[in-house]
């Protein structure tokens, strides 16, 4: 068998506002399996300022596991503990070089497409203007979930925002869920939640910053609203330290993101220990291009969580690859009509 990776730059359709800036691309890389006639295709796509692989030596690894490929699966994703996007791609990449179809890792009822995914609707960050446009175009295409981020602009805009889609939406008819990004200080965070659960949210993303930890157990103690954590759970790598995390903070839900927490294995292994502690879960992508997000929803279908995921970044990208995945009315489907364009 052999190995080699490729760097790829997706490209923003517009730029999209996160609380740690402006986007306007995205850097991914592939990683590309042969073996005599099959091959396997996984995408490893750390996140830049997010990703705690996000250090000098990260392409370096990148060839270190192309050099060694021969190692096997297991003995390579232990090595590759604190690069979890590359035990990612290494997962996807093993997985698609032994499917029967190079795309199709998990077959189920979503890969024929008689079943879809119910994903919310994501609002960046923005002007005013900007964030109602998004509100607007996401409920006319038939989106019943959002989530709007928070903590860019003024928080009296943002609550304004809020309590504008409540007067005419509610919560039965949007479920609206906010991220923060760890925008909140913890002084002020516990306010600023009372405001917020004035407009029956689902939940809240991080509100604040990861590593606080006797502060957020005690803001998930306290708080109006559901608290789900997100960067919380980046860069923590054992499953004790993962078990400890969650008997000190008790948050409502955790939010999955396999790129940034070790693929498939690093997914099952939170899901295993929330489950246990009674804490709820959804799956979200993070800005991988249609290969990397087509392996995370066929994962996220196998696991029969009806409550909606963050899996509607497909379509941000003007260099995206043409893939079978589609969303209409707040979903999304796996098109078997649409061919794969992986043209690297």
């Amino acid at each position: 068998m052999t190995a080699y990776y490729h760097h790829y730059i997706l490209n923003f359709k517009q730029p999209s506002g996160t609380s740690r800036g402006v986007l306007d691309s995205k850097e991914t890389w592939f990683l590309i399996l042969k073996d005599n006639d099959r091959k396997g295709i996984g995408e490893c796509g750390m996140f830049k300022g997010l990703s705690i692989d996000d250090r000098p030596d990260f392409e370096q690894k990148l060839q270190w596991v192309c050099n060694h490929i021969h190692l096997g699966l297991n003995s390579l994703l232990q090595e590759l503990v604190e690069y979890p996007s590359i035990q990612f791609g290494l997962e996807m990449a093993y997985m698609s070089l032994k499917s029967k179809y190079l795309f199709e890792l998990f077959p189920s009822e979503f890969t024929e497409g008689s079943e879809s995914i119910s994903i919310n609707g994501l609002i960046w960050m923005g002007s005013e203007d900007f964030m109602r446009q998004q509100i607007t175009e996401k409920i006319e295409a038939g989106f019943t979930c959002i989530k709007m981020k928070i903590g860019a602009i003024n928080f009296k805009t943002e609550v304004e925002i809020l309590k504008s889609i409540r007067k005419e939406f509610s919560s039965n008819d949007i479920e609206l869920r906010v991220d923060a990004n760890g925008a909140f200080s913890p002084s002020e965070a516990l306010e600023k939640l009372k405001v917020l659960s004035d407009f029956d949210l689902h939940s809240i993303e991080q509100p604040i910053k990861p590593g606080q930890l006797n502060d957020m157990a005690e803001l998930c103690k306290n708080t109006p609203l559901p608290i789900a954590l997100d960067e919380e759970l980046i860069g923590v790598f054992s499953k004790e330290k993962k078990k400890d995390l969650l008997k000190t903070i008790m948050p409502q839900y955790i939010i999955l993101k396999p790129t940034l927490i070790g693929g498939f294995h690093g997914s099952n292994e939170w899901i295993e220990i929330a489950e246990k502690q009674k804490i709820g879960w959804w799956i979200t992508s993070a800005l991988e291009s249609n290969v990397g997000l087509n392996a995370i929803a066929q994962y996220t279908f196998t696991k029969h969580n009806f409550q909606p995921q963050g899996l509607g970044t497909g379509s941000l990208f003007t260099n995206n690859f043409a893939s079978p995945l589609e969303v209409h009315n707040g979903s999304l489907f796996y098109n078997k009509k649409n061919n794969w364009k992986f043209n690297l």
